[in-house]
């Protein structure tokens, strides 16, 4: 065995490792946190290449579109968003477990980034959303304007037939467009880098118990730069009471 031979070895063990305490590590951060090895961009980028190594993002988009269903206008550019409950937004991520994909449904308030409501299944019927968007509203109340991607959980009569029942309006994504609904993806991607890629769960009830942990954490103590390093439980129930002590002063 070469010296080269011998280094890119060494590179490589240290590469994976770095992959295995920070899977969502691309290329260039991987370079960065082995930089005092002297390894260098390029060659990390070679290395990762060659061994089929990458860093682990969500998917993007799960909810399929259906023909038949309605599809309902984006209502949300250009709108000031400003006090909670005057948005709510839905979306669908999965979750790899031993025994296969299990599909994850989260309601969120746009104004607090609050997680609502949340819910998981192992199929992808709407059965699953219409359990979690009935909570929420049991527990929070009716928003103004509900906002989804169009997938067919979201456009189906039962779900839907929900929103129009209460009088809420629906607002649905541009087709192809997950920037609309951009603070769910954002969720997304805050829950698997700091919580499903770190502990592996195996079971749907492990898995129940440490979202509803995960969740906890989000709303109660997890600062939000975008929110002024304020938590969404903070912002979410603040409003009500200034909006309470408006109305006595």
């Amino acid at each position: 065995m070469s010296g080269d031979d011998s280094k890119e070895i060494t590179f490589l063990k240290a590469i994976m490792e770095e992959l295995r305490v920070h899977p969502f590590y691309g290329y260039r951060k991987v370079a960065e946190a082995l930089k005092d090895m002297g390894v260098t961009r390029k060659q990390v980028r070679r290395i990762m290449s060659k061994a089929g190594l990458c860093a682990i993002y969500p998917k993007r988009r799960l909810s399929r579109a259906c023909k038949e269903h309605k599809k309902y206008p984006y209502l949300l550019k250009g709108m000031n968003i400003w006090l909670p409950n005057q948005v709510w937004a839905a979306d669908i991520t999965y979750i790899k477990l031993l025994g296969g994909n299990v599909y994850l449904v989260a309601i969120m308030d746009l104004f607090s980034r609050k997680v609502l409501s949340w819910s998981i299944s192992n199929t992808l019927d709407a059965e699953f959303c219409i359990s979690a968007l009935n909570n929420a509203i049991e527990f929070y109340g009716i928003p103004a304007i509900f906002n989804t991607d169009q997938g067919s959980q979201f456009t189906s009569d039962a779900f839907t037939g929900v929103l129009q029942r209460y009088g809420i309006r629906i607002s649905m994504d541009g087709k192809g467009r997950a920037i609309d609904n951009i603070y769910v993806e954002r969720l997304w991607r805050s829950l698997k880098y700091e919580d499903i890629y770190l502990n592996d769960y195996c079971s749907m009830e492990e898995l129940k118990l440490g979202l509803k942990k995960y969740f906890n954490f989000y709303n109660t103590e997890r600062f939000h730069q975008s929110l002024g390093y304020g938590t969404p439980d903070e912002i979410y129930y603040s409003a009500f009471s200034n909006n309470t002590e408006d109305k006595v002063a």
